[in-house]
């Protein structure tokens, strides 16, 4: 005597391999039930598929929320970007430069704490507040990165630029800058925060790259 009993597997690859099984047998759709997701009571199959698509729809509800919130977000920091570039544009004199960035990033990005220091300057800049000597570990540490770096005030040197020498810094964005192709920076600029979230290690660097990006062909100007 041979078994007969049909296990759940061979079922399910049944009505996998058969898709219009139920559009023959519509009578058991109503027929079969199962536990409802959130309560004790049965439901019908077909009660059961429309709570599955519910679920579904309210995923994708959030899924498209959440995407129209990133938009807006990049919206509004595409905006701050143009308005920040169209002062540097505007600049006549070369020398109101330096203020015009770090001025723009605490006001039009709303960074608390900026600081900029540049070196290798033509003798018309040596002068300027951001000119003021720069240890060599500084250059050396700016020389070797070739993306902004992200992460908690590890007691940098260039965080002593920020104000009250960076007493309340926990966070901190440095941004190397580069005159076009040139492997050397000529300068570099420190943002802080007393907010250890706000410039985290594994953030994204890309937004960081375009405004390092605009301010040196901004501050090239000044530089040999």
């Amino acid at each position: 005597m041979t078994d007969s009993t049909i296990g759940a597997d061979e079922v399910a690859r049944y009505l996998r391999n058969n898709p219009g099984f139920f559009e023959t047998h519509a009578e058991l759709l109503a027929a079969i039930t199962v536990p409802h997701p959130h309560g004790g009571r049965a439901i019908s199959l077909h009660e059961r598929q429309l709570e599955v698509l519910r679920e579904k729809l309210r995923a994708h509800e959030m899924r498209l929320a959440e995407l129209l919130r990133i938009g807006q977000e990049n919206d509004a920091i595409g905006e701050k970007l143009q308005r920040w570039t169209r002062q540097l544009l505007l600049a006549a004199d070369p020398a109101q430069l330096p203020g015009i960035v770090v001025d723009g990033l605490r006001t039009v990005f709303s960074v608390p704490q900026v600081a900029m220091r540049l070196w290798a300057l033509r003798d018309a800049y040596h002068e300027l507040d951001c000119a003021q000597p720069v240890p060599v570990d500084v250059i050396t540490l700016a020389n070797s990165m070739m993306q902004p770096f992200c992460g908690p005030n590890s007691d940098f040197q260039a965080a002593s630029w920020l104000p009250d020498g960076g007493a309340d810094t926990r966070s901190i964005a440095l941004l190397p800058l580069r005159k076009g192709v040139d492997p050397n920076a000529f300068g570099l600029v420190v943002l802080g925060s007393a907010d250890p979230d706000r410039f985290r290690s594994g953030m994204g660097t890309a937004f960081l790259e375009r405004i390092a990006e605009t301010a040196s062909a901004a501050l090239s100007r000044l530089a040999e």
